[in-house]
């Protein structure tokens, strides 16, 4: 079974165009995987008090066939293949890459929550679902 993944991307360290050129290809390359669409790349400022940089932020539409965890553990390896370096909550990074939406998958875990428990409070990743197409 097949679902629409809805993946945020976004990057403020190094050269933000390329970490997302190369998450969007990684992405693409995942196994039983396409990518739908893309939205438009759109700067915004970070959302905590850690001082950095500006964000470029984008979301793409996925059709998948692997599981919310399966996709997050993808997601995971691709961060890292970018040099993302957790060692500051909401600090700048290469590569963030968060799982907005997942079809109709509701998920309440320790590190997966889906629908993303942010996505009320960021108003571009609104936009961009809006861009999409996605259903409210």
């Amino acid at each position: 079974m097949h679902d629409i993944a809805y993946i945020a991307l976004g990057s403020n360290l190094g050269d933000r165009d390329q970490y997302l050129a190369r998450a969007r290809a990684a992405l693409a390359a995942l196994p039983d995987t396409h990518v739908l669409a893309e939205s438009s790349v759109e700067e915004t400022a970070p959302v905590s008090d850690v001082p950095q940089g500006a964000y470029l932020n984008q979301m793409v539409a996925l059709d998948t066939g692997l599981s919310p965890r399966e996709l997050l553990e993808a997601l995971h390896r691709i961060e890292a293949e970018a040099g993302r370096v957790r060692t500051v909550h909401w600090g700048p990074r290469t590569l963030d890459l968060d799982i907005v939406r997942f079809g109709t998958h509701i998920v309440q875990e320790p590190d997966l929550v889906i629908p993303h428990p942010q996505l009320e409070n960021r108003d571009w990743w609104q936009r961009e679902l809006a861009e999409l197409g996605a259903p409210a």
